[in-house]
C-alpha cells in the first residue's frame, strides 16, 4: 500500500522566512531601514466578526483616533459633504461609534443619503480602509511634515517619510521612528509628490494638511438627465435643433 503524504500547514509550507516577508506588513521604518517589505492597503487588519460557541459575533470596539483625523470635526471634515456642522451632534469620539445606525436618524443625520454616506465611513475606519494621510505618525495642527530620507544600507536608496515638525538635521541621522506614508513618492531629485501634497520653499519637503473632503467619495454627475433619462433628452434635443432649422429655412424663403 502506498503510504500517505505527510499534511503540511500554509504556514509550514511558506517556512518563516516568507512569513515574515509575505504576511506581515511593515509600515515602521526602524533606523531609517528604507528597505521594508510588503505595504497593504489596509492600515490595520483584523476580523470584524468574532466566533463564540459557535455562532459569530460582531466586535463593536471603538477604534482609537489617529494622528491624522484625532477628533469627530477633524474627520468629518476629511470624509466631506458638508458633515462638518453635524460634529456638535457627537461630543466624544466614543459617542461617533458607539450608536447604532437607527439612532443617526434620532439625531438629526439628514438627508437619508447622507446619513448611509456617514454609517459607511464609520464602517470604513473600523477596518482600516481610509485615504492619504491616515498612516502619518507625526502631525500638528493638521499639518503634516514629509522629507526625504536615503537608507543606510543601500547606496542610492531613498523614500519619503513623515517626521516631526520642527526638523532639521539630516534624515539619515535621526535615531527614530519613521513611517513611509502610502501614496507619496519622489520625482527627479527632490520634489514630493502626492495626493494634497504642497512643496516647501527650496524643495526642502513637502507638507500635507487636513483639507474638506481629503477622503471624499466623489459622487458621478448626471449627464443628459442619467441613465434612464439620456435617449429622451437627446431625442428632444434633436428635434428641436431640427425644427429650428426648418423655421430659418422657411424664414430665408420669405
Amino acid at each position: 500500500m502506498l503510504a500517505e503524504a505527510p499534511a503540511y500547514s500554509c504556514g509550514q509550507l511558506l517556512g518563516p522566512e516568507m512569513r515574515a516577508a509575505q504576511l506581515r506588513p511593515q509600515a515602521l521604518l526602524t533606523c531609517l531601514n528604507l528597505l521594508s517589505g510588503h505595504q497593504p492597503r489596509r492600515l490595520f487588519h483584523g476580523k470584524s466578526r468574532t466566533r463564540f460557541n459557535g455562532k459569530f459575533i460582531n466586535r463593536l470596539k471603538v477604534p482609537k483616533p489617529l494622528p491624522f483625523a484625532p477628533d469627530v470635526e477633524t474627520f468629518f471634515t476629511l470624509i466631506g459633504r458638508g458633515l462638518k456642522k453635524h460634529a456638535s451632534k457627537f461630543p466624544t469620539w466614543k459617542s461617533l461609534f458607539a450608536l447604532a445606525p437607527a439612532d443617526f436618524r434620532a439625531i438629526g443625520i439628514e438627508p437619508p443619503r447622507l446619513r448611509r454616506y456617514l454609517i459607511r465611513w464609520i464602517e470604513k475606519y473600523r477596518v482600516g480602509n481610509l485615504g492619504p494621510g491616515a498612516d502619518f505618525l507625526y502631525v500638528e495642527d493638521g499639518i503634516a511634515l514629509l522629507k526625504i530620507a536615503s537608507s543606510t544600507t543601500t547606496t542610492g536608496v531613498r523614500c519619503v517619510v513623515n517626521v516631526p515638525p520642527g526638523i532639521e538635521k539630516p534624515i539619515s541621522t535621526l535615531p527614530i521612528k519613521l513611517v513611509r506614508p502610502i501614496g507619496y513618492k519622489i520625482v527627479g531629485l527632490r520634489t514630493i509628490t502626492g495626493p494634497f501634497a504642497r512643496l516647501l520653499p527650496g524643495n526642502d519637503g513637502a507638507v500635507v494638511k487636513v483639507t474638506e473632503g481629503m477622503w471624499e467619495d466623489k459622487r458621478g454627475r448626471k449627464i443628459d438627465g442619467g441613465e434612464r433619462r439620456q435617449t429622451y433628452i437627446r431625442h428632444k434635443r434633436r428635434s428641436m435643433a431640427r425644427r429650428e432649422a426648418l423655421e430659418a429655412e422657411s424664414l430665408k424663403k420669405i
